[in-house]
């Protein structure tokens, strides 16, 4: 992330980039596979995924989502 593109909070080092990853994909994975009924978000972006004060990730705007079988086959 470019800083002067983000009001200049400070660039995010690698690590941190694959946690935010990782916890993001791992939601979405919980959503699709563990939910009962599954869930499809089908409004994944950069601004639908939150981040708390120790960087843990946070999947939000569900406005999209849909909960139909036959999208998660």
């Amino acid at each position: 992330m470019d800083s002067a593109s983000h009001g200049g909070l400070s660039s995010l080092n690698w690590s941190l980039r694959l946690k935010i990853s990782m916890q993001a994909a791992k939601g979405l994975e919980y959503l699709h596979k563990e939910s009962v009924p599954p869930i499809v978000h089908r409004n994944v972006k950069t601004l639908n995924i939150l981040l708390d004060a120790e960087w843990n990730t946070r999947i939000a705007d569900f406005g999209l989502l849909t909960s139909n079988d036959k999208d998660v086959k």
